[in-house]
């Protein structure tokens, strides 16, 4: 039985431990301080700058902004960032495809034709440490 219980509490000891990653985000580069800066998390290439994992929102205050996400598993994510200057929570598009709002993502990839790629984007968290990125808008 105590053989159970052990396995048991290094089974749980391990789910818990696994999952103290933190990330703070500063964001910088906003042309106002209108609206707010709208911040997702997001683990899988196949939903980013779709569908976030996680979401926060931040105020923005002297053109910057800042958000924390705490308990965040192991794993591979990437962080994008829009301008959500009329407050309606959406990122504005003109014509369907090109942002009207200003945008980021972390590892500030180079403005190419076309959103922001996964593979620039991500960046790993293990073993409980503290993240902290800084991006830039566009």
């Amino acid at each position: 039985m105590q053989t159970i219980l052990t396995y048991f509490t290094l089974l749980l000891t391990g789910v818990f431990l696994q999952a103290q990653n933190t990330i703070n985000v500063d964001i910088s580069g906003f042309e106002t301080d209108k609206g707010k800066a709208r911040i997702g998390l997001f683990n899988e290439k196949e939903t980013f700058l779709r569908e976030a994992n996680w979401k926060k929102f931040s105020a923005i205050n002297n053109n910057n902004a800042t958000a924390t996400f705490t308990d965040i598993p192991d794993g591979i994510y990437a962080i994008s960032v829009y301008h959500d200057e009329n407050d309606n929570e959406k990122l504005d598009l003109i014509m369907g495809m090109i942002p009207k709002e200003d945008t980021g993502t972390s590892n500030n990839p180079k403005a190419k034709m076309g959103p922001p790629k996964w593979e620039e984007s991500i960046f790993e968290l293990k073993e409980g440490h503290v993240v902290n990125l800084k991006i830039t808008i566009n």
